[in-house]
């Protein structure tokens, strides 16, 4: 048990700078990933606490660090002295465990040269350091992610100085270079380049970072963050011309649909056809009531007709005419 916290289960991995172990967080009930750190051989004894403290330091740095492949640092259990760093437990195997049995595919190559680039440009904006990236810091995830440890936790790391990120850079060339077994192919150029001493034909961070996107299944780059460039294909700046059944042409002889592109626009005007139709019938209504009312004009001492509409014939003398139209009561 370390910290009174976490029980050790069985060993995960281990290394020059320490053991990392699977263990059980019986706060959380969860698994958790527990780095055993260890001091060089030959350090002399009183330089360990010094050693243990910027370790610790480098750990809770680690843990600022907030990006999908790179590994999640809970945070640092001391035991007797010692720190032990609590980190996120990622079940898969390492790049050099898969790489036992053969080199990778340049297109699997480039995909993880890519995520573990972006892990390094979230690191060096963290102002946290590598110090070069190996295939046992590599974990290829059962779930397809890409995730790197050893942030922060290197013991032969110096204590001070910024993070170099054309050494980080050179480290990549070096790891994809040794995940292709030498055999590059398509990625002979960008490897050549992150290995490149030279100022004018170096990559940059951003540039490698997009080159291996192209080169991983899929092909597309994607968007690292606010300010990243837009990336648009070929069919959507160029649509295929369709086959002419799924709309043909406008109206007034527009070109031809394209597929994948928006149907045009009707347009606004109302049309002609349904307002002729309705003057012509309303032109014949009032022609039909004309004549009507003409006829009754012939047919006098005719009074109100139909729907209400009062002859205007004058009305003859009589005992109830009034000779103006109007009835009287008769006497």
């Amino acid at each position: 048990m370390i910290a009174g916290r976490y029980r050790l289960l069985d060993v995960l991995a281990e290394g020059a700078t320490g053991t990392v172990w699977r263990a059980l967080d019986e706060t959380l009930v969860h698994e958790v990933a527990l780095k055993e750190l260890r001091t060089p051989a030959g350090l002399p004894a009183d330089e360990a606490p010094l050693l243990y403290a910027r370790l610790e330091r480098g750990a809770r740095a680690a843990a600022r660090i907030s990006h999908p492949s790179v590994v999640r640092v809970h945070g640092v259990a001391t035991e007797d002295g010692r720190p032990w760093v609590v980190m996120e437990l990622v079940r898969g195997l390492s790049l050099a465990e898969t790489l036992e049995a053969g080199p990778l595919p340049p297109s699997e190559a480039a995909r993880v040269g890519a995520e573990v680039l972006a892990a390094l440009r979230a690191a060096h904006a963290a102002d946290v350091p590598h110090r070069g990236v190996e295939p046992g810091h590599v974990l290829l995830a059962n779930d397809g992610r890409v995730v790197v440890t050893g942030f922060g936790t290197g013991v032969t790391a110096p204590p001070e100085g910024a993070p170099d990120e054309r050494a980080e850079l050179r480290s990549l060339g070096v790891l994809l270079d040794t995940a292709t077994g030498g055999r590059p192919g398509p990625l002979a150029s960008v490897i050549g380049r992150l290995l490149d001493e030279g100022p004018g034909s170096a990559l940059t961070a951003d540039q490698a970072e997009r080159e291996l996107r192209r080169a991983a299944p899929g092909g597309a780059p994607r968007a690292t963050g606010e300010g990243s460039p837009r990336v648009e294909s070929d069919t959507a700046r160029k649509p295929r011309t369709g086959s002419g059944d799924d709309g043909g042409s406008s109206d007034g002889g527009a070109p031809p649909a394209r597929a994948g592109a928006r149907p045009p626009r009707r347009s606004a005007r109302p049309r002609r056809g349904p307002v002729l139709a309705a003057g012509l019938v309303g032109a014949l209504l009032i022609a039909g009531a004309l004549t009507y009312h003409l006829a009754r004009e012939g047919d006098p001492g005719t009074g109100p007709g139909p729907g209400g509409v009062t002859s205007t014939a004058p009305a003859g003398p009589g005992p109830t005419g009034t000779g103006d139209g109007s009835a009287t009561p008769p006497r």
